[in-house]
């Protein structure tokens, strides 16, 4: 049997940011994340490690500005990374939902891996910052990150006063649906799981 690796090794440089991402799907939840902002490191390393995905990212921003061209174009970059080491997406289940508590807060996730890109973000987050995080930056993550990605990706909060319960349960939602969806269907393992044959617009 042919192991395919659904990884990939990306970077981006502009003006504003100089990125590097290395992402390998079928891992363990091992990183090594450094973008500049404590909280987005945070934020990505549980990511990694609920989705099971190994995840590297060397960030080097204009954070003297604020944390926007950093949070926006690494979403971008691991969109795209996401995008690449799908391939085809031959095999893969496609669809992924949870809902994730955490404390006082719980956040539901729904991911299609469609080749469309769209988010519904219900979040209801109360405070402009955690910390020094502008916490509108978080739809900015997740509008960059399914663009990318080619995903569908539907927030729904049930409850939740903490800004940094709400963002964190978010973030396991989506990584732990991810997760999900990117696993392979032994069923239909060499089949692409659309009737058009393709998941690409």
């Amino acid at each position: 049997m042919i192991i395919i690796k659904r990884e990939a090794n990306l970077t981006r440089n502009s003006k504003e940011t100089q990125i590097e991402i290395s992402l390998n799907l079928d891992g363990t939840g091992e990183y090594d994340i450094h973008t500049g902002s404590g909280f987005l490191d945070h934020m990505l390393e549980l990511f990694a490690r609920h989705g099971r995905f190994d995840l590297s990212i060397k960030c080097v921003g204009d954070t003297h500005i604020d944390y926007h061209h950093t949070t926006e174009d690494i979403a971008m970059v691991l969109g795209d990374a996401f995008q690449t080491a799908l391939g085809d997406r031959k095999g893969i289940c496609r669809y992924g939902e949870i809902s994730i508590p955490m404390d006082e807060a719980m956040v539901m996730a729904v991911v299609d891996l469609s080749g469309r890109s769209y988010v519904v973000n219900n979040l209801q987050i109360p405070t402009e910052k955690v910390g020094n995080f502008d916490t509108e930056l978080i739809n900015e993550f997740m509008v960059a990150f399914s663009r990318k990605s080619k995903s569908n990706i539907h927030f729904y909060q049930f409850a939740g006063t903490n800004s940094h319960h709400i963002i964190e349960a978010a973030f396991k939602a989506l990584a732990r649906s991810l997760r999900k969806a990117v696993s392979i269907d032994e069923e239909f393992k060499d089949e692409i799981p659309s009737t058009k044959g393709i998941l690409d617009i």
